[in-house]
């Protein structure tokens, strides 16, 4: 049996399609390349890719609507790829139901980093040995958290922010998200709020686990949890 993962590569730009291909082969992977919007829901549908490499900018069809289109039929993982630098088409990405996004130009080895990511936390069974360390223990009754024999207690906000982040490793949650997690009777809050409560959060637990980065910043989109990430 073949237990290669097939990355499928949507890009019309022939040159970088081809250099994503090279590097996730080298990587391990099989891949696929499209390079029309139109073609690429009944490919999906047809092959069943263990993920795709989506751009936003395509002839045919965009790829937030060939995101929405897959997503009312499959859980297939998603990396949104955009030369666009405004943040409301990076959060609509993920708003449409992508996993991550990278921005060209981006570096070969940081798109292979991002699909391994990807796929660890959205398919752990097939990297059983790659899993993200549990590094805390949470308890919601006291708004504690545990680690290395040592304890800190959190607000409620914190807690819950933390806990959003640290049930999904990984995910990428915009500001807007968070705040519809935590305040759920949908007060008026400023994504300053937000940022003020992260920076507390990261203060407290750089106290529990010092030189351990745990919630990271996304620029332009938001936080995730990582014990395995290293901010550049």
């Amino acid at each position: 049996m073949n237990d290669t993962r097939l990355i499928l590569i949507v890009e019309d730009e022939h040159k970088l399609a081809k250099l994503a291909e090279d590097y996730l082969q080298n990587a391990g992977f099989a891949t696929a390349t499209l390079g029309e919007g139109n073609a690429v829901v009944p490919w999906v549908k047809q092959q069943h890719p263990d993920l795709v490499l989506l751009d936003l900018m395509l002839p045919g069809c965009d790829g937030l609507t060939i995101c929405r289109e897959i997503r009312s039929f499959s859980k297939v993982p998603i990396i949104m790829v955009t030369a666009r630098i405004e943040e409301i088409d990076r959060l609509l990405g993920l708003e449409m139901g992508a996993d991550d996004y990278i921005c060209k130009p981006y570096s070969p080895r940081e798109m292979v980093a991002r699909v391994k990511a990807v796929l660890r936390r959205l398919q752990p069974q097939a990297d059983n040995d790659e899993h993200p360390v549990q590094l805390l223990t949470l308890n919601a009754n006291s708004f504690r958290v545990l680690a290395a024999g040592h304890e800190i207690e959190l607000t409620s906000v914190e807690f819950q922010l933390l806990q959003v982040l640290y049930r999904q490793p990984g995910r990428i949650f915009s500001r807007s998200a968070l705040m519809d997690q935590i305040y759920q009777d949908q007060r008026i809050v400023s994504d300053r709020t937000i940022d003020s409560h992260i920076k507390k959060l990261r203060k407290k637990l750089a106290e529990l686990l010092p030189g351990q980065e745990l919630i990271h910043s996304v620029y332009g989109a938001g936080y995730r949890y990582d014990p395995q990430q290293v901010d550049n």
